[in-house]
């Protein structure tokens, strides 16, 4: 982990309320497939927390949707050649072992963003998506996600694609497929589905969490979540990845 000063190569919107952000570093950066970055914004004393979406040589790219004040500042005040401060690469990241090699992701919102990461790390896997947005005007990183052996596409209003969400198109699949293992990002409420979905399946599957940080490092405790052993896990520090089955979802 270390702090940088990059520069931004572009910074625009890609879809309803969603920006992607391409900045530069001076040296190339190992990031994992999954992990994310603190970027600063002028004015605000705490950084953003965003995933990253792709890492490409010294180029790095988040996407972000417009939320409160300080996203909209970051749209707004981070032009091509401004200078931006960040500091990544932070978490764990999502793994899949050797033997894993055919993987599901199951996305909802700006969870797709973190697993499109997982597309290019594991290139030479067989990838099967399925990604769920709000509506058609949501919909976007389509050449990305283009990259999956097969991708399934829901929308919450039936406006492109399947009706309905992420999970329930993986469900469809899910008796027909032997996925070696499931990678996932989304809203709680989605996490909670896919983990009932799997229950007695006996295929590993990892989630990385979206909760409000303070550090990104462990240190404010800000983003502490519940295991299911009774402990307590940061995040920024401990995940955001973790095992299903381990935290309270």
């Amino acid at each position: 982990m270390r702090e940088v000063l990059a520069t931004v190569l572009e910074n625009i919107p890609i879809a309803e309320n969603i920006y992607s952000l391409s900045f530069a570093t001076e040296e190339e950066i190992a990031v994992r497939p999954g992990q994310f970055c603190m970027i600063g914004v002028a004015g605000f004393p705490l950084r953003r927390p965003i995933a990253v979406c792709l890492a490409e040589g010294r180029r790095i790219t988040v996407c972000y949707q417009l939320k409160g004040r300080g996203t909209r500042a970051l749209a707004s005040e981070y032009a091509a050649g401004e200078r931006i401060s960040v500091l990544l690469p932070l978490g764990n990241g999502f793994y899949a072992a050797p033997a894993e090699k055919k993987i599901a992701l199951v996305g909802g919102g700006v969870g797709i963003f973190p697993l499109i990461s997982v597309m290019g790390a594991y290139a030479d896997r067989d990838i099967y998506a399925y990604m769920g947005f709000r509506s058609r005007s949501a919909f976007c990183m389509e050449s990305e996600l283009g990259r999956a052996k097969k991708l399934v596409i829901s929308t919450d209003d039936g406006s492109f694609g399947l009706r309905g969400n992420a999970v329930q198109a993986f469900e469809r699949d899910l008796g027909q497929e032997q996925f070696d293992v499931v990678f996932s990002c989304g809203p709680l409420p989605m996490l909670r589905a896919l983990k009932e979905c799997l229950e007695g399946k006996g295929i590993p599957a990892y989630v990385s969490l979206e909760e409000r940080m303070g550090c990104g490092i462990g240190a404010c405790l800000v983003c502490v979540c519940d295991r299911t052993d009774g402990a307590h896990a940061r995040v920024c520090k401990d995940g955001p990845v973790f095992a299903i089955g381990d935290v309270k979802l």
